[in-house]
Parts: structure tokens; C-alpha cells; sequence
């Protein structure tokens, strides 16, 4: 069988510098219409979570969208749905089963297969008429049709395009994602911005840390390779590799582009990215998501 990530594992630099780009909320506006239109309305549906589907939504919203788990793979997403719910007083006393979904979890604990669709489906050769696995595959099939359907038409950010201009002749750059190549590759060539970038890698290629070893370890300095992603996951990817992390803060998206165009993207090239700056920045971004969900405050 062959290796999705053999593109990342034969990257050979063209310039000095590497760049690896978040998608979903960070090249994109993309994230509030994914999962408010696509994911959570599928987890209802397909987990039976009808009789708490409001309760339902702002779990899957704060991990989602609105919580230092913002931009996490959808499997670990999932569970964290479920085990809010089942924590919560008010779904409790409407005395509704949560789905444990433990089949679910041995899935996400193993690292064998990738915690993508394909992946899903080869541990399911080895784990077969497993009736948790199959609601999860159905499930998973129904997000991506609903995101093939309904997301369009969305742009990048305003500064996206005229900084991965400005950054063509001095940096390799790769998309570096959880999404699935194939929406990625849409998205991308929709809007004629994936003439930037060398490697777009999806969830199929494995975890968003793991592109960046692939691509990048050994064959850049740390301190010219930079992640720039609007999710705490983004940053962990980031600093497992000893590199350098740029925030898209959420909610303010555009005013964090146009400060890179204008301001960071030239203090990375020049040697001056690094320590105080970068710290500012990344204090910064941490205001922005919180670890307590509202209806515990």
C-alpha cells in the first residue's frame, strides 16, 4: 500500500526558509460554517443526541470552535462532545444515554492507522462488525458530503494572498492540516492559492507535528521554520519540531494577517522572529481560548 506522506518524506528544500499554513480558521474563514452547518448537525443526527441537541451544540461548539481544543482532529472532538455531555446536570436529569463510544476511543488511542476515514476503515478490517465503528464511519462519510455541499465560495482571509506573494521566492511552504486532502485541495485551488505552496497535507498524511518532521526536521534550521495556525494544536506541532509559531488569533483573523504581511513575516526572515516577539504574540493568542467551558463559570 502506498504512503500518503511520501510527498512530505522526500521534500527537498528549494530555499532557506520553510513555511508550514493551518486551513480550516486560519487560511479560511471556514471553520464557523464547518462546524455549525456540517459537523454538529451530523452529531446529532447520527448519535441520537435529539432530546439534548441544544446542549449538544455548545458542547461541540466550545471544543470546536471556541476552547483551547479548537482545531483538534474530529475523533478526540468527538469524545470530548460526548463526555461533556455527560457531565452536564441539565443532560443528566433529562435521563438521555450518552454515547461512551469505547471502541471509539481505543481507535484514538492507537497510532498504527491515521485518524483519518481511510484510517478509520482499515482498523475496522481488524475490529470487524464492530456496530460503534460503523456509526462512526457513517457519520464521518455524512460530514464530509455535508461540507462537500455546503462550503463554497468561501475566501482566505484579506492579506493571505499577498503574503504568501511576498514569501514565494523566499520560502518553501506546505498547508499543514487535520482536514481531509480532498476538501483541502478544493479549497485551495478554488481560490488559485495552492500555486504557493508545494505539499498540501491533510489528515491522511498523519498528524499536523508529524508534516512538520517529515517535511521540514534536518533539512531547515528551527529558527527558520515557522507554523503559522490559529489553534493551541498548531503551536504544540510547532514547538515538537523546535520551530517557530505565528497566531491567527480567532475572531480576529484579519488584523493577525496584515500584522504578519506588515510586520512579522519580515522580523522571520530577517533573524528577529524569535524570543521576546514571538512570546508577545503567543501570550497574546492564549487569551483568546479558554480550558472552562461558559456553562461551568
Amino acid at each position: 500500500m502506498s504512503d500518503p506522506a511520501q510527498p512530505l518524506r522526500d521534500f527537498e528544500p528549494q530555499h532557506q526558509f520553510f513555511i508550514g499554513i493551518d486551513s480550516d480558521g486560519c487560511a479560511f474563514d471556514s471553520m464557523e460554517i464547518k462546524h455549525k452547518e456540517c459537523f454538529t448537525p451530523n452529531i446529532i443526527k447520527y448519535w441520537d443526541l435529539q432530546a439534548v441537541s441544544k446542549y449538544a451544540r455548545e458542547a461541540s461548539e466550545f471544543v470546536n470552535l471556541y476552547s483551547k481544543w479548537r482545531g483538534i482532529n474530529r475523533w478526540p472532538a468527538l469524545v470530548m462532545v460526548f463526555d461533556l455531555l455527560t457531565e452536564r446536570e441539565e443532560v443528566q436529569r433529562r435521563k438521555v444515554a450518552i454515547p461512551q463510544a469505547e471502541p471509539l476511543r481505543a481507535f484514538i488511542a492507537q497510532d498504527q492507522y491515521p485518524h483519518s476515514n481511510d484510517g478509520l476503515k482499515t482498523y475496522m478490517q481488524q475490529h470487524p462488525g464492530d456496530p460503534v465503528l460503523e456509526q462512526a464511519l457513517h457519520w464521518t462519510v455524512a460530514v464530509n458530503d455535508a461540507i462537500a455541499d455546503m462550503v463554497h465560495g468561501v475566501p482566505p482571509f484579506p492579506y493571505l494572498r499577498e503574503s504568501l506573494d511576498a514569501m514565494s521566492d523566499k520560502a518553501d511552504m506546505i498547508v499543514v492540516s487535520a482536514t481531509p486532502n480532498a476538501a483541502l485541495e478544493s479549497e485551495w485551488n478554488e481560490h488559485d492559492i495552492a500555486q504557493y505552496v508545494r505539499v498540501i497535507a491533510g489528515q491522511e498524511m498523519g498528524k499536523k507535528a508529524a508534516h512538520i518532521q517529515m517535511a521540514a526536521a534536518g533539512k531547515y534550521s528551527p529558527e527558520r521554520i515557522l507554523m503559522i495556525g490559529d489553534a493551541p494544536g498548531d503551536m504544540r506541532a510547532a514547538k515538537a519540531n523546535n520551530a517557530l509559531f505565528y497566531p491567527i488569533n480567532p475572531g480576529d483573523e484579519e488584523r493577525s494577517w496584515q500584522r504578519f504581511h506588515d510586520e512579522a513575516m519580515g522580523r522571520f526572515f530577517s533573524g528577529t522572529y524569535a524570543g521576546g516577539y514571538e512570546a508577545s504574540l503567543i501570550a497574546e493568542f492564549e487569551t483568546y481560548l479558554p480550558d472552562t467551558p461558559p456553562w461551568k463559570r
